[in-house]
């Protein structure tokens, strides 16, 4: 089962940034700059959680991992000024 997960970091160094920001892209959907939202299975979600773990620094980075339920039964009410919002589907991913 898979969850949707909305995640937001604050990374300090622009180095460390880029390499999150790169890999995220493997893991959800960029929404803003340092905003993703990602449906994942338990798996990989944890493949992610260990990812940032590695990358931040825990003195001077930050990271939000928002859990808002199984993906197939959210009701996201989204509220988007300027560029419209999309959920994010259920998609393939390649290993």
């Amino acid at each position: 089962m898979e969850h949707l997960f909305i995640v937001a970091y604050d990374i300090h160094e622009p180095k460390r940034w880029r390499r999150v920001f790169k890999t995220m892209h493997g893991y959800g959907k960029w929404l803003q700059l340092s905003v993703f939202q990602c449906r994942l299975s338990r798996v990989r979600y944890i493949q992610m959680e260990a990812f940032l773990g590695e990358c931040v620094n825990q003195k001077t980075d930050h990271v939000i991992i928002l859990d808002m339920g199984p993906a197939d039964s959210v009701k996201l009410r989204v509220k988007s000024i300027g560029k419209p919002f999309e959920f994010a589907e259920r998609t393939p991913v390649i290993v």
